[in-house]
């Protein structure tokens, strides 16, 4: 079975992007896990896979992270296809950042890609509101639901090395 980046990033990427939605788990203050529906654009450049969420950096789930900054993303679709991605994340909030964050999510591939500006309060890069948070995983799971349903195929899984 594949174990390397090399060999799992790109399936996921092709999961992720073909399901686009996912869900997103933080952790509170209290240790409770909230999730929430949202919609990462990924880069693999062969040796560093990179998640972007366009998102409020004033919201529920940015006090979260300030706390705790690791996230998990899972995508689901209903042919039982999964994967997930366990990330650290990083806010991108310089104006140099947001505006490359803007641009990725305009310029981004079908069906991934989307104006910012549907999201009222996201009238362009700078606005207050409209931050962007970089996901650097650590930890990827990718199931085609075939594995599950025939037992065909395999489970794709990475782990970043411990140290």
């Amino acid at each position: 079975m594949p174990t390397g980046l090399d060999a799992v990033a790109p399936s996921f990427v092709d999961m992720a992007h073909r399901i686009v939605w996912c869900t997103v788990a933080t952790v509170d203050a209290s240790g409770r896990p909230r999730t929430r529906i949202l919609h990462p654009i990924w880069e693999f450049d062969g040796e560093r896979l990179t998640g972007w969420i366009a998102t409020a950096p004033q919201s529920v789930k940015a006090a979260h992270l300030e706390r705790q900054p690791a996230i998990s993303l899972t995508y689901w679709d209903a042919t039982q296809d999964t994967c997930t991605a366990d990330c650290n994340t990083a806010w991108e909030l310089d104006e140099e950042s947001k505006r490359a964050g803007w641009d990725r999510f305009v310029n981004g591939p079908e069906p991934v890609g989307y104006d910012p500006r549907l999201i009222p309060a996201w009238t362009d890069p700078t606005a207050e509101a409209f931050g962007v948070l970089r996901l650097e995983p650590f930890r990827l799971r990718v199931m085609p639901g075939s594995v599950l349903l025939r037992r065909e195929g395999e489970v794709l899984t990475w782990s970043e090395p411990a140290g």
